[in-house]
């Protein structure tokens, strides 16, 4: 048997952001793998699931001390996914997992299930539903996380759709709740559906989809601005499109233009998907699973809208958003335009000038900034 603490400190974030204070594995992995040891020791081929797994500590990790097959993973986020099968191929274990979306193919006689704990309670909620409703009904779950992120909240969710929730103790400010007893459901919670008068869109939102069915305020903000972005843009990305609200309400105000709404979340690409049904623009508005746009080309978009990130996890981090600006300066034509609104104490204005080209403030509130940045007509492309 191979030593898991060698293997989990040799494992990667790549593609993900990778810095000092970022890591592939913490304390709540390991505590997880601790609690379930039993479990995992009497399950057999194909009887363990994994959710949520961040870079493959869980799966892999699971795979070596126990020496488990057909482990089936479930991770909402692309670069997740991506670092799992980079980190399996590197020790050798590529074969011992399969990836699913969080349906049954992924739970059907599923008896274990390790599980990260979501921050987004609606995304835990989707997760307990479907656990519930398609495992074997003698499932255990293992679900842990850092303290700091962990509340009474995510008890009570769980118990909406299992009837026993036992926290474990402590360890290194990390903790697990043993799960266990489905409960009789009825409808599944999600995907909600909701009516944005404001705008004249109905956006569908899954469970882990960033603030669910509603419009939130940097969205709202940026969206005053449509109709002042490039006028003569044949064609524009909304990078990190959640549920896809912007591309819908861009499409709605050029109708002559063409709009990719990318996201490396599971969860978003599958409400925009179905928020760009539900609106009848689906010969305007593609939706595709992307990370920071890897897979449009060079010089290919007139026009990008962004709202970044400022966290990566747990860690107040640039990383991502500085990725996202990079893939804007390759990807948008000379003469383009990003537009972006963020946060007004993190003052991209200077970063993404660096990297996009001319930037502007074209808005300002209490909160939020917009700001218009132009790709140069000689400027090199970011790489």
């Amino acid at each position: 048997m191979r030593d898991v603490e060698e293997l989990l400190e040799r494992l990667r974030r790549y593609p993900d952001v990778e810095a000092a204070n970022l890591y592939a594995v913490d304390a709540a992995d390991r505590l997880i793998l601790d609690i379930a040891a039993d479990s995992l020791a009497t399950a057999g081929s194909a009887e363990v699931a994994v959710i949520g797994d961040g870079y493959g500590a869980l799966t892999l990790g699971a795979a070596v001390a126990h020496d488990l097959r057909g482990i089936r993973v479930h991770q909402d986020l692309l670069t997740g996914e991506l670092a799992l099968a980079a980190n399996a191929r590197t020790h050798g274990l590529a074969d011992r997992y399969s990836a699913h979306g969080l349906d049954e193919s992924l739970l059907k006689g599923a008896r274990v299930v390790l599980l990260r704990l979501p921050r987004v309670l609606g995304g835990l909620a989707e997760i307990a539903d479907a656990i519930a409703r398609y495992a074997d009904p003698e499932v255990v779950v293992i679900a842990g996380g850092r303290d700091k992120y962990l509340t009474k909240s995510m008890n009570e969710v769980l118990s909406e759709s299992f009837s026993l929730v036992r926290a474990s103790r402590g360890r290194q400010k990390s903790r697990a709740l043993v799960v266990s007893g489905p409960k009789k459901l009825g409808e599944p919670p999600f995907p909600v559906r909701e009516w944005i008068a404001e705008l004249g869109i109905d956006v569908v939102a899954h469970g882990a989809a960033f603030s669910g069915a509603r419009l939130d305020i940097g969205t709202r903000f940026l969206v005053q601005h449509l109709r002042a972005m490039k006028p003569d843009a044949r064609d524009a990305i909304d990078l990190g499109c959640g549920t896809g609200i912007l591309a819908v309400a861009l499409a709605k105000a050029r109708p002559r233009i063409a709009v990719v709404g990318t996201d490396q979340s599971a969860a978003a690409v599958a409400s925009a998907t179905a928020t760009v049904a539900a609106n009848g623009l689906g010969d305007q508005v593609t939706v595709v699973r992307d990370d920071a746009m890897s897979s449009a080309p060079d010089n290919s978009a007139d026009l990008v809208l962004c709202n970044p990130p400022f966290h990566v996890g747990a860690a107040v981090h640039t990383g991502s958003a500085i990725k996202m600006f990079t893939a804007t300066g390759r990807v948008l034509r000379p003469g383009g335009e990003l537009w972006t609104v963020y946060n007004t104490h993190l003052n991209y204005r200077g970063v993404v000038q660096r990297i996009v080209g001319r930037t502007e403030v074209m808005g300002r509130n209490r909160k939020f900034t917009v700001t218009r940045s132009v790709r140069g007509l000689h400027d090199p492309l970011p790489r």
